[in-house]
């Protein structure tokens, strides 16, 4: 079971389903997982969205710095469920056409700012209106790029990628200090949990 992103608290974002909110509230104990190989998450800031659609063609070059090479990327990406013919072999310093395997969203992203190494703890709870939220807590270092990260990028998306499939792509609502992160939306807390476990490479 994979999440299905849906209305962010506090911002609503016009895409295909996947809606989703980032704030810097902490959050109580619930289903956690320590980060396990934090090497093969990656966090990406999203440049451009595009709806699901059929695939027109082979996606060659999924990394190139030309955006017109991008968007026909994309266009040519197939975004079926299934393994991404990448499987994580992405470079972490080009940008990555990828996509959201279970909605068919594809993303042109940029180059990754933090790793799932800049990660400790992943957990799955409920939050004060029953509502079901994935918590990230950063390490030392981590926290301090995304403070830094998140300030600079309020209002856009950022991809956690695995293994070069978007997981999620939630919206930065504000500057994110003190190492713990929320990530809002309309899921069940089974779908939390297991976002949860992928992010931690549980």
């Amino acid at each position: 079971m994979r999440i299905l992103c849906g209305v962010a608290a506090l911002v609503l974002l016009a895409v295909t389903g996947c809606q989703s909110g980032v704030s810097g509230q902490p959050e109580p104990e619930g289903d956690s997982f320590a980060v396990k190989d934090g090497s093969r998450l990656r966090f990406r800031p999203v440049l451009a969205e595009l709806p699901p659609g059929p695939a027109t063609g082979a996606a060659t070059n999924r990394q190139s710095t030309d955006p017109a090479e991008q968007q026909a990327a994309a266009a040519a990406l197939d975004c079926s469920p299934g393994p991404d013919p990448l499987d994580g072999r992405d470079d972490p310093a080009l940008p990555l056409v990828g996509c959201d395997r279970v909605l068919g969203t594809k993303y042109v992203l940029g180059p990754a700012f933090l790793t799932g190494s800049d990660l400790s703890r992943a957990n799955a709870r409920l939050d004060q209106s029953g509502s079901s939220m994935i918590g990230l807590s950063f390490t030392d270092a981590g926290s301090r790029t995304w403070a830094d990260w998140t300030a600079a990028n309020i209002g856009k998306q950022v991809a956690m990628v695995l293994k070069s499939r978007v997981l999620t792509a939630p919206m930065i609502q504000s500057a994110i200090t003190g190492g713990e992160t929320q990530i809002t939306g309309k899921f069940t807390l089974p779908e939390a949990r297991q976002l949860a476990r992928d992010i931690a490479g549980a």
